[in-house]
């Protein structure tokens, strides 16, 4: 399975990089998510998560209401193509101890994914493969 399948048909939230960390951390409250893709005239430059509101926001005792989101941004974010597979991106966030990974096909912003969205997935599959086996060892017995 590839991630294009995780992210089709969902909203995608964004935040620009001259928003308030307060507007930011606001919307991500009212979405629900845990983190927001940074963008500046509609080209990704970074992503805006909950562990950046805790290290570089209040850590620093930093005015949520007059720092700006690119100020504390994780810049130039490493980012997943639609057509990677679940597996590849798992990888990837695991050996850069990433949360949330941008889906970029090059030029479209396309989504935001979650280790929890791949986790869930992979579960999912994992799930369908033993109820197959299941079905399979139980006609064959």
């Amino acid at each position: 399975m590839q991630i294009r399948e995780l992210v089709e048909g969902r909203q995608i939230f964004t935040v620009e990089e001259t928003a308030t960390v307060l507007s930011a951390a606001q919307q991500m409250k009212q979405n629900n998510v845990g983190a927001l893709p940074v963008v500046r005239g509609g080209n990704l430059v970074g992503i805006f998560s909950e562990r950046d509101l805790m290290r570089r926001v209040v850590a620093e005792q930093r005015n949520p209401a007059t720092t700006k989101v690119s100020e504390v941004m994780t810049a130039n974010p490493r980012a997943v193509g639609p057509d990677e597979s679940f597996e590849t991106c798992l990888k990837m966030m695991k050996e850069h101890g990433f949360r949330h990974v941008p889906v970029w096909d090059g030029s479209v912003l396309m989504g935001l994914v979650s280790l929890r969205d791949v986790l869930l997935r992979d579960l999912e599959e994992k799930d369908g493969e033993v109820k197959m086996m299941r079905a399979y060892i139980h006609t064959n017995t």
